[in-house]
């Protein structure tokens, strides 16, 4: 479980700060070389798309490490989230473990 009471650094920056930037790419080069629309790039740079499994393959295609690596990022992002969003807190905290309900 996420003990951190910062946010986790989100696909977006990831991509944006330790892939594009460095790489000197724009949205649109990344977009050719992923052979996704330049739509889909600027989804994920701006947070507004998830990482799927078929991104996350593609990513790591196309900057050669593990797609483990991005949808370990989704992961974390997604958990935060649910985690400091109060109706979803309310929906997990009526939940009880098993030998309770019994």
């Amino acid at each position: 479980m996420l003990t951190t009471k910062r946010k986790p650094a989100s696909i977006g920056e990831i991509l944006i700060e330790e892939f594009m930037e460095p790489m000197s790419l724009t949205q649109a080069a990344l977009a050719e070389a992923m052979g996704v629309p330049r739509k889909h790039v600027n989804e994920l740079c701006k947070d507004r798309r998830s990482v799927t499994a078929a991104t996350a393959l593609i990513l790591s295609r196309v900057f050669g490490n593990s797609p483990d690596f991005w949808l370990n990022i989704q992961r974390r992002n997604d958990l935060w989230n649910t985690m400091h969003d109060p109706k979803e807190v309310e929906r997990i905290e009526r939940a009880r473990p098993l030998h309770d309900a019994a």
